[in-house]
């Protein structure tokens, strides 16, 4: 029906330049005082309150047997502990713009080691999105004039490390997920087991508190940042089951150039020209490694 259509579209729209702003937020939360490690911490906290109530309004629960426990707490590490703290010291000295360009590495290293480990077969047009992905990334760190400071290059890296671990966990999911249970869970349960890993991890090193106890923006960007991270992957659910896989695929674009956007916005970022190439390479990467089949057309 046209009018489905109509709301996919304005969803797809909306979530994905949303979702793009989180890379800001976080660059606001460091700068404002926040640690990485206590930024993740509070992140996924909040996160999983806002999912959980969420279940517990739709009358769901979140399933705690111990198959289900390794599987949030791998996800947990792989998905939200290990490459969310790597993505918040990232953040405190790459931009905005920069950051969301690297992450957009995610679908191009899943189908990478899809690849790799044999459970999806080799398509010349993908091969190629995964190269242009390589190459998005050389041109980011390659040029003396690409990015800020020679001292940016190692906290791309860094990104790219945190982009490998959540496409870790994207077939982690797909290949391990327990029967029964759904996205919105395994996320619920993914940042349970994730605030506890970096809870444990912010309460050693003293970074467990927010810099203030009273209500700064620092805390509101977190707050948003938790309450964006749930609406957002909530919508892609949806429009995953409702709309298909290859339409909602395409919120990856708009999330890697909302991004960018968002931090010209919040930041005043002029990015070099090595940059703005960077981005059209990774968007045409993006596209060529995109599934080919659909739930539903559009």
């Amino acid at each position: 029906m046209r009018h489905d259509k109509v709301i996919s579209w304005v969803l797809l729209i909306a979530a994905g330049s949303i979702w793009g702003v989180t890379f800001s937020l976080a660059k606001f939360a460091t700068a404002g005082g926040m640690h990485p490690i206590g930024l993740n911490f509070w992140q996924s906290l909040l996160g999983f309150i806002f999912l959980r109530l969420y279940l517990a309004f739709r009358g769901d629960q979140l399933p705690l047997t111990s198959n289900h426990l390794v599987f949030y707490a791998i996800c947990g590490l792989l998905g939200t502990a290990l490459p969310g703290t790597l993505l918040f010291f990232a953040a405190a000295s790459l931009p905005a713009g920069v950051l969301s360009i690297v992450i957009a590495l995610v679908p191009i290293l899943t189908t990478a080691i899809a690849f790799a480990i044999g459970i999806e077969q080799a398509a010349s047009s993908r091969f190629l999105g995964i190269l242009l992905g390589a190459i998005a990334v050389v041109v980011i760190v390659a040029p003396d004039d690409s990015l800020p400071n020679s001292g940016s290059t190692f906290w791309v890296l860094i990104a790219v490390i945190a982009a490998f671990c959540y496409a870790s966990e994207s077939l982690y999911i797909a290949l391990r997920m327990p029967p029964g249970s759904d996205a919105l869970t395994v996320l619920c349960g993914m940042f349970l087991t994730g605030s506890l890993m970096t809870g444990i991890v912010a309460l050693a090193t003293g970074h467990l508190l927010p810099p203030v106890i009273s209500f700064t923006m620092v805390e509101g960007a977190i707050i948003s940042m938790a309450a964006i991270n749930a609406l957002a992957y909530g919508a892609f659910i949806y429009l995953v089951t409702s709309a298909g896989p290859v339409f909602a695929s395409q919120m990856g674009y708009l999330v890697t150039v909302s991004g960018v956007a968002w931090g010209i916005v919040m930041f005043g970022e002029q990015h070099s020209h090595w940059i703005w190439t960077a981005m059209l390479i990774m968007v045409a990467g993006l596209a060529l490694v995109q599934p080919r089949k659909e739930a539903r057309k559009h």
